[in-house]
């Protein structure tokens, strides 16, 4: 027992050696340790800041590039706190890579993602702000991520949709344009006056201030239903006055229709009955 704590001794000897590794390697942890505090502090700081910037001037690209400056000076960071303890770079390097590729093939979707996330800000389909119609949703998008977009529907409400499946699938852009034609189709009775009808229609379209003179509005018969005489109208107008345009000129024709004794008729069949004599 006097032996084992002697100083030849065996325990003596691994005390010896595990205070020599404290020694040795607790200042280089504790470096480590405070270098990825300030580190991680500063680089949150950075990204926070050209967050802002950014913001300010290009919307769409801030949270796509701010979050990738962020994932890559993070691990540049977790390189150089595993070099000051003293593991040696390469082989981390080569395990990260490794356990890159892995996870790589565990989350192909992802990067499918993040690849559709650089194919939509080189070719910009849409922008921060734009109202687009994508995936069976409507709404005005809200950031561009990483690996997401995010919209807002118009009642309030948060779709997420992947960055792979807007990249790869078709869709509409509502705001690209500056002006857009609102279509509208009213229905008149067979027995009703058809000019009279569109002369009431041209003069509700010349009348709203929203509707454009150049290109003329075009109003004309675009076909003869089962119950009605189906009279289109075209108007071009400011993309945002599109739907309140039309949604307005719905209730201006209906009473003016009616002021002016234009019926726009219910689904109607006519039904003849054959009277069957007994033999």
């Amino acid at each position: 027992m006097e032996n084992l704590f002697s100083g030849d001794g065996q325990l003596a000897e691994l005390a010896q050696m595990a205070y020599g590794m404290v020694m040795a390697y607790a200042p280089k942890v504790l470096l480590a340790i405070v270098t990825l505090i300030i580190g991680l502090w500063l680089i949150n700081r950075f990204v926070g800041v050209l967050d802002k910037k950014l913001g300010a001037k290009d919307p769409t690209l801030n949270k796509f590039l701010c979050g990738l400056i962020s994932a890559i000076l993070k691990i540049m960071l977790i390189i150089s706190a595993a070099s000051m303890i003293g593991i040696a770079t390469t082989s981390f390097i080569a395990v990260v890579g490794a356990a890159g590729l892995a996870i790589g093939l565990a989350l192909q979707g992802s990067l499918a993602n993040f690849a559709g996330g650089v194919l939509i800000l080189i070719f910009k389909p849409f922008k921060v702000g734009d109202v687009i119609e994508a995936q069976g949703f409507f709404g005005s998008v809200v950031e561009i991520q990483i690996l997401y977009t995010i919209i807002n529907t118009f009642d309030n409400r948060r779709i997420i949709i992947p960055n792979g499946d807007l990249s790869n699938s078709s869709l509409i852009n509502v705001n690209a344009y500056e002006r857009r034609r609102a279509d509208m189709v009213f229905g008149i009775g067979y027995g009703d006056d058809i000019d009279k009808a569109k002369a009431i229609l041209k003069r509700l379209v010349e009348a709203d201030e929203r509707a454009y003179m150049d290109p003329a509005p075009a109003i004309f018969v675009g076909g003869l239903g089962d119950s009605s005489v189906d009279i289109n109208v075209r108007v071009w107008t400011d993309t945002p006055n599109v739907w309140p345009l039309i949604w307005d000129m719905q209730e201006k024709v209906k009473k003016a229709f009616d002021a002016e004794g234009v019926t726009i008729p219910f689904p109607q069949r006519d039904v003849h009955l054959h009277e069957v004599k007994a033999g």
